[in-house]
């Protein structure tokens, strides 16, 4: 008996004891960077933390995906959260302000979505319950969660049998940008279907073809399986993986938070997808095993919000196809798109346009061409550009600042400081600061000095002086920080003391 076929054995004989509850544990993948959405999403702010369709971000959305199971018959535990360390914060204070408990695993670096739900299968064993995992992107649409549920019930039955299931989402219509899912027999007594294989994105006339078969299905990149069982196919297809995860879960530092996997070890994992690394495999294989691989259709409004013209897709429209997110106004127009941050954008007379403005970048594109919006950024880059990785507006973990203008040798920054919340205790080599308090009090830490600023008051801060900024106040602190100097980059900082554990 293989590693694989342990564990099936070990899923069936959790599954016999009929009082046992089907145990949930959510799985959310939010380590994209989403760069066909710039410049709304950005390298250090990337679309699963922004609002692109409501008030919610995406990676809101998804957490509350899974409400309402339990009526089902399922209990469903607090979500594991896989990320780039860089996001921890941002993505922690969004799950907390919407009222949300989850963990935290915190990619060092990224390796593919394999590795990742490899992390978060061993992370969800460790409290030594085999939950069924619900792997979910964090960056989806679904429009009707009643049909999701029901897609996740069919799919956790047959999980908890021991299968590793895959949702495929019922096409509307010949699509060229997504994988496929080709269906085989189906599974007697579920509402299920043998896993055939893979297809890569294909051309249109193809596409068509798969369409008009019934026998395909979209690549929603949403799985089910126990956690036991992906352990289990890991080790069996994917050893040098496994071994990788493994030593990079076990080295990890887990400060009740979040768990933070050991750099090197997870460096050394092959990057590979959960199609790659595993579902192919399962394709590939015709055993007599029924439940190996499984797929659940899903006919729930689902988009993987990939670009700008899909957005436009699921947003209400106008008369004459327009969407407006923001201060817009049409004349004229027709099917146009346009998402103001904050400057009126007029659209005259345009056609089949997407127009979004940022306080540092505007997009124009023509909405066939939203796919090729991920070019552009590769050039931001290559110029070294800050608009690929940051908005003006840049989040941090004490709350944020926006650079709101700068010269040859001058920055000013708008900072805003949380109740309750603190800058590190650092020193710059090569600026000076200056910083006027213009709402709240702040608590400021000048070399061996410590003294409170009220509104109207303001301090300077010597080249090479450590200092630190408080907010000991029950509002936000806002200042007005003038920086000059010979350079005024961000890696001009040294941390000396830090309660976010960045020094």
């Amino acid at each position: 008996m293989n590693a694989t076929d342990t564990a099936l054995a070990s899923a069936s004989t959790i599954s016999a004891d009929a009082g046992v509850r089907l145990s949930i544990q959510p799985v959310i993948l939010a380590g994209g960077s989403g760069t066909r959405l710039w410049p709304m999403s950005r390298e250090h702010f990337p679309k699963q933390l922004i609002g692109l369709i409501g008030d919610q971000s995406l990676l809101q959305a998804t957490a509350n995906r899974l409400d309402g199971l339990a009526p089902m018959g399922m209990r469903v535990a607090d979500a594991i959260v896989v990320c780039n360390d860089e996001h921890r914060f941002t993505t922690a204070e969004q799950l907390r302000n919407h009222g949300r408990r989850a963990r935290l695993v915190l990619e060092p670096v990224p390796r593919n979505t394999a590795p990742a739900l490899t992390a978060a299968a061993l992370h969800a064993l460790r409290g030594g319950e085999d939950a069924v995992l619900v792997v979910m992107p964090a960056d989806h649409v679904v429009a009707n969660k009643d049909a999701f549920h029901r897609a996740i019930d069919e799919g956790a039955r047959c999980a908890e049998e021991g299968a590793i299931v895959t949702l495929s989402v019922v096409p509307s219509h010949a699509e060229t940008g997504y994988g496929y899912i080709k269906t085989g027999p189906a599974i007697p007594g579920r509402g299920a279907w043998r896993l055939e294989r893979f297809v890569e994105k294909p051309h249109l006339e193809l596409a068509q073809q798969y369409l008009g078969s019934g026998d395909y299905g979209w690549n929603a990149g949403i799985f089910i399986v126990r956690a036991s069982t992906w352990i289990a196919a890991i080790e069996h297809y994917q050893p040098a993986m496994h071994a990788a995860c493994l030593a990079a879960f076990e080295r990890g530092i887990d400060d009740g938070e979040c768990l933070r996997l050991d750099r090197d070890a997870f460096a050394s994992s092959p990057s590979d997808s959960i199609d790659y690394a595993v579902m192919e495999q399962l394709a590939s294989e015709r055993g007599d095993d029924m439940f190996a691989g499984a797929v659940v259709p899903l006919d729930a409004g689902w988009s993987d919000v990939g670009s700008w013209d899909a957005i436009w897709n699921i947003l209400p429209k106008d008369d004459a196809s327009n969407v407006a997110r923001g201060r817009v106004m049409f004349e004229g127009a027709s099917s146009t798109y346009a998402h103001s941050e904050g400057r009126l954008i007029a659209c005259v007379g345009t056609r089949n346009l997407v127009v979004v403005e940022t306080a540092d970048a505007i997009l124009v594109a023509d909405k066939s061409c939203a796919q090729d919006v991920k070019a552009i950024v590769g050039r931001i880059k290559s110029e070294r550009g800050s608009e690929a990785a940051d908005h003006r507006k840049v989040h941090r973990p004490w709350g944020h600042y926006d650079s709101v203008d700068q010269g040859d040798r001058f920055q000013v920054k708008r900072i805003v400081v949380k109740p309750g919340a603190r800058l590190s205790l650092q020193m710059h080599h090569h600026r000076a600061e200056h910083w006027i308090v213009v709402r709240g009090t702040a608590l400021v830490t000048r070399g061996t000095e410590t003294f409170i600023l009220a509104e109207n008051e303001s301090t300077y801060i010597p080249i090479g002086v450590q200092h630190r900024l408080e907010n000991p106040g029950k509002m936000p602190l806002e200042i007005i920080e003038v920086q000059s100097g010979t350079y005024l980059g961000e890696d001009d900082i040294v941390r000396f003391d830090d309660t976010y554990g960045r020094s």
